[in-house]
């Protein structure tokens, strides 16, 4: 028992070891591609779609946009909209008192009229926030007006998909790196927390990053998720966008400047004013939303409304914040998943379960990481072990699994069939002398002397057997011994082994009924033997060699015997026809069992019969070309 397990152990232990290589190497491979960045854009395509399928948020009313539309470009009739609409735009969102305002236009250039007016309102209104642009390309300057403490720049980096993923919350000043620079939402957010005694503080985990309150942001880093290299040159953080169709209140500037706004909807809160329409350009694009306005595209206040309220959700209500694993917990997880497949492959060893077991396993993949995303906010990585599920899954590990367990199957069929080829030398050779020993020992008609030579030949038989057996296992020449001793080298015409198979039987003396033949024909029609294998030829030599012994074994009276091999109509038949007692029992013999197996194999028919008026027929077909 303990030496089978081990056997069995070893034979697995090597099926992995060859089965499990190309598995291995496309893990590898897929690591590789990931390590230098060959996958960012299939992690971000998974990470934009689960984040679209999250379930519907409620609305954000800490935060509201006073948008200037199309509709307030053709009541005011001018565009760029001039300074004085926006002077008093926001000294009538002042009466309302919210906590800040954010101007998310660029004011380095007055557009007049009004330009003085809108300079004196940004000057003495302290909690009024303007924007400029600090990288390049492009840098635009802040309003005159405004000190560097009352500026959020609003540059937005882009992934090479042309996507927005990333929000750069400080950055150093390209001109003193001694100076940081705040982002508009930074500063509207840093604002809100002072009026509720909440300071900007540096990290504790993670001293290159800010925290309000006991919240730290989960900055992005170099290889931060599915990102690799990645450097904005400060604090960026990772969009968690309000996953709903209107997340948060949005009025237009008449709507403002006609008084038709309940003044609760802006007290204490964050007012963001700026563009939303197409004449200004400021339109950026994400997959992350459904049901966006605009297909693909969000107008950069809107963004910057979004990346306000996942701070202040994040330090207030508890939501969380997107982050991801370190590298060492992302890659443990890919290796996880790659070897996966390998299991299944050798659990199933069948292209259609291999491919269900595929599918539910690419299911719970991406079930996994939308779970860790939406209850957790962890980006793992899904795009590497999707790739190696589908390439090792359906393709290199079933293969070789199933290659490797077809090599093993046809060792245990090679073992089989010398089993089955050993019992038919044995049954035609030493068993005939031993049946015909017994059978005169019982009847005491032959001499003592007879006797006894006739089991000396039993026992030079059967150690001929073994000695044959043993030459066999050490070469590699594919031979066959018969009954009557003969060794036949079965690489030679098929033709020519029916014959040397039909003379050397038929000299056997241990077949009483073979003495009695006064009638002996024989005929074997040349055949193109190159489709049939050394195993064919094997069967088809046993086959000639057992119907030979039924009829010295069985066939009372016989007379005549015929074997014959013809080749017609795109078919090959081998018969043996005698005129003896014909078939007595009906039960199917092991001969008969071991014909229709080589028939079988042949991809032929058997069959096996008696003829009028007298004696059997015993005939295999088959089709020389498979």
């Amino acid at each position: 028992m303990r030496r089978r397990l081990w056997n069995r152990i070893y034979q697995e232990f090597g099926l992995w070891s060859l089965a499990a290589r190309p598995g291995i190497v496309v893990l590898i491979l897929a690591i590789l591609i990931r390590m230098v960045g060959g996958m960012q854009s299939l992690e971000w395509m998974f990470l934009d779609t689960m984040l679209r399928l999250r379930p519907v948020e409620k609305l954000d009313e800490r935060v509201v946009i006073v948008g200037i539309d199309e509709k307030d470009i053709e009541w005011v009739k001018q565009y760029p909209i001039p300074d004085e609409k926006i002077a008093e735009l926001l000294s009538k969102l002042e009466t309302y008192k919210p906590l800040a305002i954010g101007l998310d236009i660029f004011k380095n250039v007055p557009v007049e009229p009004g330009g003085k007016q809108l300079a004196q309102i940004l000057r003495t209104n302290s909690n009024i926030i303007g924007i400029e642009k600090v990288l390049q390309p492009g840098e635009i300057s802040p309003p005159q007006n405004l000190p560097p403490e009352r500026v959020g720049f609003v540059d937005l980096p882009n992934d090479e998909d042309s996507k927005n993923r990333r929000y750069l919350l400080y950055t150093p000043n390209p001109h003193n790196i001694n100076e940081d620079k705040y982002s508009l939402a930074l500063q509207l957010v840093i604002k809100y927390f002072k009026a509720t005694g909440i300071e900007l503080q540096t990290g504790k985990n993670d001293p290159n990053t800010i925290r309000f309150s006991e919240i730290e942001l989960p900055r992005i880093n170099r290889n931060f998720g599915g990102y690799v290299s990645v450097d904005d040159g400060g604090v960026s953080i990772l969009m968690n966008f309000r996953n709903q169709k209107q997340p948060f209140n949005v009025v237009s500037m008449r709507d403002i400047l006609n008084g038709r706004v309940n003044a609760e909807l802006l007290r204490d809160r964050i007012v963001l004013v700026g563009n939303r329409n197409m004449s200004a350009g400021d339109i950026f694009y994400t997959s992350a939303l459904p049901d966006l306005k605009l297909s693909g595209q969000i107008y950069g206040i809107d963004y910057h409304a979004h990346v306000i309220s996942q701070i202040l959700s994040s330090v207030i209500d508890g939501r969380t914040m997107l982050h991801s694993w370190g590298e060492f917990g992302e890659y443990t997880w890919i290796f996880l998943w790659g070897f996966l497949p390998i299991f299944i492959g050798r659990l199933t060893q069948s292209v259609w379960r291999n491919l269900l077991s595929v599918g539910v396993a690419v299911f719970c993949l991406f079930a996994c990481g939308y779970v860790m995303l939406w209850v957790w906010g962890v980006w793992i990585p899904v795009a590497p072990s999707f790739l190696i599920l589908a390439v090792n899954g359906v393709g290199l590990s079933a293969f070789a699994f199933y290659q490797h367990d077809k090599f093993l199957r046809s060792q245990i069929n090679e073992r089989q069939n010398t089993i089955q080829n050993t019992f038919t030398v044995i049954h035609n050779g030493p068993l005939q002398t031993l049946a015909y020993g017994l059978k005169h020992l019982r009847a005491k008609d032959v001499p003592y002397e007879q006797l006894v030579g006739q089991f000396e030949k039993l026992d030079r038989e059967i150690r001929e057997i073994g000695e044959f057996l043993k030459l066999e296992a050490l070469t590699t020449e594919e031979s066959l011994r018969i009954g009557s001793g003969l060794i036949l080298e079965l690489n030679r015409p098929l033709h020519d082994l029916l014959y040397e198979v039909y003379s050397s039987t038929l000299e056997r003396q241990d077949f009483e009924h073979f003495r009695t033949l006064k009638v002996k024909i024989r005929n074997f029609d040349p055949i193109d033997d190159k489709y049939l294998t050394i195993e064919d030829k094997r069967g088809i030599c046993l086959f000639l060699e057992e119907a030979l012994c039924n009829v010295g074994k069985h066939a009372e009276g016989v007379k005549r015997i015929q074997a014959s091999g013809v080749y017609s109509e795109n078919k090959y038949k081998l018969w043996v026809k005698d005129n003896g007692s014909g078939i007595k029992s009906k039960l199917e013999s092991k001969g008969t069992k071991y014909f229709k197996i080589v028939a079988k194999q042949l991809g032929g028919e058997f069959r096996r019969e008696s003829v009028s008026p007298r004696g059997t027929i015993c005939e295999i077909s088959w089709k020389p070309m498979k």
